[in-house]
């Protein structure tokens, strides 16, 4: 923030990239953003509240120096998490709601493990107020912040989709279809396509295990197992998994561990 407020760089195009700890392990709060919850009587939770209280205080200034320096209005501002709520360290998600109707936590393919909330600021092209629910994945980041930076080249070899034409309401190129894949406690994959979400769990120890199957416009909270209803989705689920799937000694060494 302190180079943002340089008066040689507020005329140059510039990439800001944020990563916050909070409220990741170890949760620690500053004293304070603890004082409003000396109340609570759970170290956890009142960490907890002081870890979010700490987020949104220093997002805050971020947001307050783009205004000072006149540049609110012509630059993008993207907030996200990089995985659903943890149980660590004292965490309690359920306490909090944190995942609401979603299944599963932080390591989990299901809902809750790998959909979390994005929002995107940049009022001079993105319509406020605005949703969508065009579904996109880290991958797609990259070609999204290069295409908003007017970087005319192609770069091969990138699974990733510019979701630019979302956020200034055009129309929007969709992934075939969203894959997973998760290494520790024994090994999942899930692939996204459309309505339809297929997981596969124990994959080290059994590569064709069953393949869990829920449809996600009527059944957002993965409950009802699908996967005997519609056994040809199921076998695209699988063609798909084994499609995307890498095989590499970093994968190998990973499942010897488990």
């Amino acid at each position: 923030i302190s180079r943002l407020k340089e008066k040689r760089n507020q005329s140059k195009p510039f990439f800001l990239n944020v990563w916050t700890h909070e409220p990741h392990l170890p949760i620690e709060s500053s004293p304070e953003f603890m004082k409003p919850y000396a109340e609570i009587e759970d170290e956890g939770i009142r960490q907890h509240h002081g870890n979010v209280t700490q987020i949104d205080h220093a997002f805050g200034n971020l947001m307050k120096a783009l205004d000072q320096m006149g540049l609110n209005e012509n630059t993008f501002v993207f907030f996200t998490s990089d995985n659903g709520p943890h149980k660590e360290g004292g965490a309690d998600p359920d306490y909090f709601d944190s995942n609401g109707p979603l299944k599963g936590y932080k390591r989990d393919l299901y809902e809750g493990g790998i959909r979390v909330p994005m929002m995107a600021y940049w009022p001079s092209k993105i319509q406020p107020g605005s949703t969508s629910n065009h579904p996109s994945a880290f991958w797609d980041f990259f070609p999204t912040a290069i295409e908003i930076a007017g970087v005319k080249k192609e770069f091969a070899g990138i699974d990733g989709i510019s979701f630019l034409p979302t956020l200034v309401g055009k129309e929007q190129k969709s992934h075939p279809y969203l894959y997973w894949e998760f290494l520790e406690r024994g090994g999942r994959q899930a692939v996204l396509m459309n309505q339809w979400k297929g997981i596969r769990l124990n994959m080290a120890k059994n590569p064709d295990a069953p393949i869990e199957l829920y449809r996600l416009t009527d059944d957002i909270g993965e409950e009802n197992n699908l996967a005997q209803e519609y056994p040809q989705i199921v076998k695209k689920m699988d063609r798909l998994m084994k499609e995307a799937h890498v095989n590499s000694e970093i994968f190998s060494f990973e499942y010897e561990k488990n």
